[in-house]
């Protein structure tokens, strides 16, 4: 048998060694990928490898001028995939999938977010690639084209496949059932690689696309079933207790509950809020349970109490679905319905899922007056917008369900000195530091437009809910965190800081602190039973949190959990009171709920299922 001449590769072969190794580096550099043991380390040095063997090994079936094009234009594209990756990762903690490129129609709205992710480092992401090109243009005799037979290129590829069988072997004794139970994108990417998650990614959407054609009502009896035997009945004090007031909820942009009765330099955070809470319910131990939507995700599981999907926002992917949502409810008990947010009516693609939802107005950009004097970041201050919206309230119908999405609490943090309510935190981290200042000046803006509600006469007739949309503080900034709480960032604390604030304030009653573990997913089910509307029989996975035995469970996106006593997150059961790593065991009993939980959630979405609910349901 002849030996291989691995020079008739010779570009194909650099071309593949030097993305592979600036793949590697690129894991180990700009994304946080934990490594346990050396099996997971050989996994993540393997896993780029087998991909762009194939890809690159394209260009053996290509004559000279062709093969020289293909390798640079791939490599460009492959290193432009990994440098968005790159970008994505530093503020979303995640990795791209194909909904997430569905919304790039929100991307003319990002602006400076943006441009505080990019470094004029940046341009080493695409070394490699100017390497290709000085040698195909300066060095053309390395480069020279090299015709190969049939028996070389099965060779080549050969190699290729016994290298991506031999990362899957590997990668299944270290996460079995790799491909079909997980819900973590960091743990598909340590162990097949970013280029086959993606391709792995591509080939969920041609499922999800294929599961609404081939959805059946027989599907939905089946999680209505499993829903019904969660329900639990509403506090009989607490139902009805808001019958036919208005709703006033108030998304808190990028809120995280750490900030409440927390002070800098002697100073609070959140005095306002730290007030509100003493005449109000607050729920201090309440999760955001959003994913790659972020805000839009909040928006859909306080109104549809389904969660989102853990690949892109629902917003855009399934906008077309039926909905049995709370806007829809209220109609249908004389409650006009409206969502106020000084920003592009299509951003999210919020024009088209708020008729999905049944609202009957979406006070939009063109609904206000915005200027660069009273804007800053990604558009109208909170107090302008509070201030515009009180006018909106007073135009319209009562009883109403009204909806505020604010805005200046937003990454990269922008303000002006005359809106700096607090003295600066110093850190070593801007993000962190910009973040204390401009959840302060949020705070204020909630007190005053609280005080111009009492002002208009809207304060008594109404129920007041404020509640936290994500996390503003990713886990790219653990090294700051851990300086603020004076505790390192382990998963555990990761995972408590994805609690968010939640304050329901109703007129007359007394305050009180609610310990009960819940998330977003409870808020539609609770402010129905406040109004005195029976949610018994409603496909939704949220339960009352006025409710004296409710379960204290929530199950986050990513598959992690909360218990009374527990926290489960990347595979790993935590004890709350310790606060350290314990068996498994332990958490075993809360696994089955939480996967299923998500599974019918994604199914119901997927399948479009909530368009047989009617018929299943007549009387509804």
């Amino acid at each position: 048998m002849k030996k291989i001449q691995w020079s008739k590769f010779s570009l194909i072969i650099l071309a593949t060694i030097l993305l592979w190794l600036k793949t590697y580096i690129v894991y180990k550099t700009s994304f946080e990928i934990k490594i346990e043991n050396w099996k997971q380390e050989l996994i993540l040095l393997l896993n780029p490898l087998s991909f762009l063997l194939f890809i690159f090994g394209i260009g053996l079936f290509l004559k000279e001028r062709r093969q020289k094009h293909f390798l640079l234009i791939s490599s460009f594209i492959i290193s432009a995939v990994l440098f968005a990756n790159v970008v994505f990762y530093r503020f979303f903690n995640d990795f791209l999938t194909i909904p997430v490129l569905f919304q790039a129609s929100n991307m003319s709205d990002l602006g400076s977010s943006v441009n505080e992710l990019l470094n004029w480092s940046d341009w080493i992401y695409f070394a490699d690639f100017a390497i290709l090109v000085l040698i195909v243009f300066l060095k053309p005799a390395f480069a020279a084209y090299r015709p190969v037979s049939k028996m070389y290129r099965r060779a080549y590829f050969l190699a290729a496949a016994a290298i991506a069988f031999f990362n899957l072997a590997v990668a299944e004794t270290e996460r079995p059932q790799l491909l079909t139970r997980t819900f973590d994108r960091e743990i598909l990417v340590k162990n097949i690689g970013t280029y086959n998650y993606h391709i792995y990614d591509l080939f969920l959407q041609s499922k999800s696309s294929a599961q609404r054609a081939l959805a059946d009502g027989s599907e939905l009896a089946d999680i209505a079933n499993y829903v019904a035997a969660d329900y639990k009945k509403p506090d009989e004090e607490m139902f009805g207790i808001a019958k036919d007031k208005n709703v006033i909820l108030i998304s808190m942009e990028s809120t995280q509950d750490f900030v409440i009765n927390e002070t800098v330099n002697g100073q609070e955070i959140t005095p306002f809020l730290n007030d509100f809470i003493k005449e109000s319910y607050y729920f201090e131990n309440f999760y955001h349970q959003t994913a790659q939507g972020k805000t839009s995700d909040s928006e859909f599981l306080l109104d549809t109490s389904l969660f989102p999907l853990s690949r892109g926002a629902v917003f855009f992917t399934h906008s077309n679905n039926k909905y049995h949502a709370t806007p829809e409810i209220l109609k249908d008990q004389g409650y006009f319905t409206a969502s106020l947010h000084a920003n592009n009516k299509s951003f999210w693609n919020r024009d088209i899922m708020y008729q999905a939802f049944g609202y009957d107005r979406f006070y939009s950009l063109p609904d206000y007056q915005v200027s660069n004097k009273n804007s800053v970041g990604w558009g109208l201050k909170d107090i302008d917008f509070f201030e515009q919206s009180v006018h909106h309230l007073k135009e319209m119908p009562t009883p109403f369900y009204a909806k505020f999405i604010t805005l200046t609490n937003h990454f990269p943090f922008d303000l002006g000195e005359e809106d700096q309510f607090i003295e600066p935190y110093h850190s070593a981290d801007k993000t962190v530091n910009n973040y204390i200042q401009t959840v302060r000046y949020q705070d204020e803006a909630l007190k005053i437009f609280i005080e111009r509600l009492k002002d208009e006469g809207l304060y008594e007739d109404s129920i007041i809910i404020l509640y936290g949309d994500h996390y503003g503080i990713s886990e790219n900034h653990n090294e700051a965190m851990s300086e603020f709480l004076g505790k390192k960032v382990t998963p555990f604390v990761s995972t408590q800081l994805q609690k968010v604030p939640l304050i329901i304030h109703i007129p007359g009653r007394e305050g009180k602190v609610i310990s009960k573990v819940s998330g977003q997913i409870d808020l539609k089910p609770t402010i129905l039973h406040l109004l005195g509307i029976e949610t018994k029989g409603s496909i939704e996975f949220g339960s009352d949190l006025f409710v004296k035995d409710k379960m204290d469970f929530t199950v986050l996106r990513d598959g992690s959990f909360i218990t009374k006593n527990y926290v489960y997150t990347k595979g790993i059961c935590y004890e709350k009171e310790t606060e350290k790593p314990i068996d498994k065991s332990a958490c075993e009993p809360y696994m089955e709920k939480a996967k299923n939980e998500l599974e019918y959630s994604d199914k119901i979405i997927y399948g479009d299922l909530l368009r047989f609910y009617e018929e299943s349901n007549p009387e509804s």
